[in-house]
C-alpha cells in the first residue's frame, strides 16, 4: 500500500472528519511510531506504522452510512449551550458519526451521517460540486423577475448568493403529500431550489435579501441520495448501490 497523508489515514479510520483530523495533528495529539507529528501532509504507511491519537492506537472501523430525516429544532451534530438536541442522538452509535454537510437547527430533511471522513470531506467540499435540492416555503409570491435575480446572484454581507436553478411550485409532488407538507398557505409560495455550493444559511439569506423570508426549509436530495418517504426523525442505512454512486460522483467531480 502506498504511503498516504496522515490526516487522510486518520479520517479513513473514523477518528473524525478530515478537517478535524488536521486540527488534532496541529494540536500535537497524534504520534507516529512514538513521535509527535504536527506537520500536515506527513506521509505514513497505515499498515506498517503505529499511529496513535491521544495515546490510543487507531484501528480501522467498519464504515457506516446513515440517511436521516432531521426534524426541525435539532442540531446537525453536537449539543450546544442552549440545550438543543442533537440529530446524532436519533441514530444508534450517533456519537461516532458526523454529518456530511450540515443543516441549521431550523431546517429539516435529508442529513447524511457517516464515520467515513474521506467521503464526508468530498461531499462537503465545494470543489466536488454535489447538487443539493431544497423545498423552501417563502413569504409572498416571487415573480419571474425575482427568480431570475436568484440565478444571477444577490450580494449579501460581501458574498454573492445564487441558485443554480429555481422554480415556483404551484403544487408539490406525491413525496410532499406523504410528508404532509401540503399546499402553501395564503400569501406564501413553495420554491424548489438547486445549489451546488452551500454558503452558511445560503437560501435563507438569499430569499430574505429579495423580500421573501423563508418559513420552512427542507433538503430533499444530495446528489443521488433522495429523502423519499422517510418520516421525520426516521433513518435508514444507505444501500451498497447508493454508496457506490456517492463515491463514483465524488471521483467524477474531482478537478
Amino acid at each position: 500500500m502506498p504511503d498516504e497523508r496522515l490526516q487522510k489515514v486518520l479520517a479513513h479510520a473514523g477518528v473524525a472528519s478530515r478537517r478535524q483530523c488536521e486540527e488534532l495533528i496541529l494540536q500535537g495529539r497524534v504520534r507516529v511510531n512514538g513521535q509527535v507529528v504536527t506537520e500536515l501532509g506527513t506521509k505514513v504507511d497505515p499498515v506498517r506504522d503505529t499511529i496513535e491519537v491521544d495515546g490510543q492506537p487507531i484501528t480501522p472501523e467498519d464504515k457506516v452510512y446513515i440517511l436521516l430525516h432531521k426534524p426541525q429544532g435539532y442540531l446537525s451534530d453536537t449539543r450546544d449551550f442552549r440545550g438543543r438536541p442533537s440529530a446524532l442522538g436519533l441514530v444508534p452509535d450517533g456519537e461516532r458519526l458526523y454529518p456530511a454537510g450540515r443543516l441549521d437547527a431550523r431546517s429539516e430533511g435529508l442529513l447524511l451521517l457517516t464515520n467515513d471522513g474521506e467521503l464526508a470531506h468530498r461531499l462537503t467540499h465545494p470543489r466536488y460540486e454535489h447538487e443539493k435540492e431544497y423545498l423552501a416555503l417563502v413569504v409572498g409570491k416571487p415573480t419571474e423577475a425575482t427568480l431570475r435575480r436568484m440565478l444571477r446572484g444577490v450580494e449579501r454581507d460581501g458574498e454573492t448568493l445564487r441558485a443554480d436553478a429555481v422554480q415556483r411550485l404551484e403544487r408539490l409532488g406525491s413525496e410532499a403529500q406523504i410528508h404532509g407538507w401540503g399546499k402553501a398557505p395564503r400569501g406564501m409560495a413553495w420554491l424548489c431550489i438547486l445549489l451546488h455550493e452551500g454558503k452558511k444559511r445560503h437560501i435563507r439569506r438569499m430569499c430574505a435579501a429579495l423580500g421573501h423570508p423563508v418559513r420552512r426549509l427542507i433538503r430533499v436530495r444530495i446528489g443521488p441520495l433522495e429523502l423519499g418517504d422517510l418520516s421525520v426523525g426516521e433513518w435508514r442505512h444507505l444501500t451498497e448501490g447508493e454508496v457506490r454512486k456517492l463515491k463514483g460522483e465524488t471521483i467524477h467531480h474531482r478537478h
